[in-house]
């Protein structure tokens, strides 16, 4: 079959052996696979990926004296089983599932090689426990946002939001978007975005967002303190210790970046009692004024990933309806664009998720 080969940061488009399902697996076509901006990281700065997992969880995430076969943000079509499986979703039905292969080692899929290969190639495999079937309404390329909703749905709940929270989304990228939808579809408003760029801004207002911020014009942390604003004392944040009481909602931001200084930025800027919830990958050391955390008494959250549960209560939201998440579509291309969409990913803002669909 064709692959998208990762090495040495180059792509390149190649034959690969077809995988063959072991036991408890299953062979898919693949659909369609979202381009994540973790793939971009990924191929940039390996090294640093590698280091960051090998010191945080004792492995690396990648062997990169091998090619790697990117895509963890797919759907798929049913081809074959492999033995040992209950078949209980019939072959040429479309599937999704957790990017995960349950073996005695287990696969995280999309950051292996070809004999275990992510969706950036013309199939793959997949765990039979893990998949869910996709409902004949739900359109192929939106079920394929399941996962980087999912990323978004962990990030959403690990800062514990609740209805009495205004949130500030700082980054209007897949990640900062997907936050976004979510927060719309947890009935959490008014939605504060900031972003550089005027595209990714009006994407905010699609997907959601009630205020948008050019932070080159005006702060971001005004518009948030704006639009918490509250005369009721039921409806405000706790006081702090030190600086008292404060007239507004609790507030939460999301970084949706991941570039160096911005963490202090958000500390800096935001009410006392705020959490910060951050999902935004920042491969290189940061640093940050812990004595104002402790004089705001504010929470700083790190989120990754997402549990089994989230991935599929994400899921039936989408075959629900409950996101309209169109928006967040801007492009698709083939095996052989795959590259090309790297480089418009890194570079274009019109840009929020390009999906590959390997029968181009």
């Amino acid at each position: 079959m064709r692959a998208v080969l990762m090495q040495d940061s180059q792509l390149r488009v190649a034959e690969v052996p077809e995988p063959v399902p072991g036991p408890g697996e299953v062979l898919v076509d693949v659909l369609a696979c979202g381009i994540c901006g973790s793939d971009l990281h990924c191929a940039a700065h390996g090294q640093e990926f590698n280091a960051a997992t090998r010191n945080a969880a004792g492995f690396e995430l990648m062997d990169l004296n091998r090619p790697v076969v990117f895509g963890h943000e797919f759907v798929g079509r049913v081809v074959a089983y492999g033995p040992g499986t209950d078949q209980r979703i019939p072959v040429g039905r479309r599937v999704v599932s957790m990017p995960f292969l349950l073996r005695e080692q287990p696969v995280m899929l999309g950051f292996a090689g070809p004999e275990a290969p992510g969706a950036y190639g013309e199939r793959m495999l997949l765990s039979e426990p893990l998949l869910i079937e996709v409902p004949d309404h739900l359109p192929t390329e939106v079920a394929a946002l399941t996962e980087p909703l999912a990323v978004a749905y962990r990030t959403v709940a690990r800062a514990d939001v609740t209805s009495d929270d205004v949130p500030l989304v700082v980054g209007c990228g897949s990640i900062g978007l997907a936050v976004i939808a979510v927060l719309k579809m947890k009935g959490i408003h008014p939605i504060v975005a900031s972003d550089l760029s005027p595209e990714r801004r009006a994407l905010a207002e699609k997907l959601g967002a009630d205020v948008v911020v050019d932070p080159t014009q005006s702060s971001p942390f005004e518009a948030l303190m704006a639009a918490a604003a509250t005369e009721d004392p039921a409806r405000m944040a706790s006081p702090s210790t030190v600086l008292g009481q404060l007239p507004v909602r609790p507030t939460v931001a999301f970084e949706c970046v991941g570039v160096p200084g911005l963490i202090q930025q958000l500390i800096a800027g935001v009410p006392p009692g705020s959490r910060i919830a951050v999902a935004g990958i920042n491969m290189t050391p940061d640093n940050f004024e812990p004595a104002q955390c402790i004089l705001k008494e504010l929470d700083l959250r790190f989120s990754l990933y997402y549990s089994a549960e989230e991935f599929a209560a994400t899921f039936a939201h989408l075959a629900a309806g409950d996101f309209d998440v169109a928006p967040l579509l801007t492009g698709t291309v083939g095996l052989d664009g795959v590259a090309d969409a790297f480089a418009r990913l890194s570079n274009n803002p019109r840009d929020a998720k390009i999906l590959l669909d390997p029968s181009l």
